[in-house]
């Protein structure tokens, strides 16, 4: 950086010593008018966005109504939601099973027996069921099913009974497995 000369620093001006030959010389620094009282204590407000409309124009789409192609959809959540209804549903005076999700609620097996004994009610007896024979249940739930729906065996029984608590995602892919398995079974029903 250069240093004021001398000269300029006895006269009180600002000028800078010469830049040495072959450097490039220097800009003066402009000064900064000096800031207003009410300027320092007004907040500071961002730039406001663009309009919705200004955008589409500018990217040569209309501005009003959805963008093409997409549809307003319920999405995963209202399904598993639905799924979690038709469980209740059919499961609804089956003693030990209060399916609040897709987890613990599936815990001792009961769960998953009241579901496919709601559909193969000949296929064992519910009532001489135990909720702590976890093991049990899982096994007795998943062969009915697989035996009389079709369904693919996606849950293993040594994993949800070493499990306290089943993994919802799990639960629920083998729940919406089932549910296909008797759809296609004629035995649900669903809207077209």
């Amino acid at each position: 950086m250069p240093v004021p000369s001398p000269a300029a620093a006895t006269q009180g001006e600002s000028e800078l010593s010469p830049a040495p030959e072959g450097a490039a010389p220097m800009k003066e620094k402009k000064k900064r008018p000096a800031l207003d009282r009410r300027e320092l204590t007004r907040p500071r407000v961002a730039p406001r966005a663009q309009s919705r409309k200004a955008i589409m124009e500018k990217f040569g789409g209309a501005a009003s109504g959805p963008a093409p192609n997409i549809k307003k959809m319920g999405g995963v959540n209202s399904v598993k939601n639905m799924l979690l209804e038709w469980c209740r549903a059919k499961t609804r005076g089956y003693e030990h099973v209060d399916i609040q999700n897709f987890s613990s609620s599936w815990s001792s097996g009961m769960a998953f027996c009241a579901l496919t004994h709601k559909f193969f009610p000949d296929a064992f007896d519910y009532a001489a069921l135990d909720p702590a024979k976890r093991r049990e249940n899982f096994a007795l739930a998943f062969s009915t099913a697989e035996k009389h729906a079709d369904c693919a065996q996606l849950l293993e029984v040594d994993d949800m009974a070493r499990m306290s608590v089943p993994d919802s995602k799990c639960v629920y892919t083998y729940i919406q497995e089932l549910y296909r398995s008797l759809v296609q079974k004629g035995l649900v029903k669903t809207k077209k």
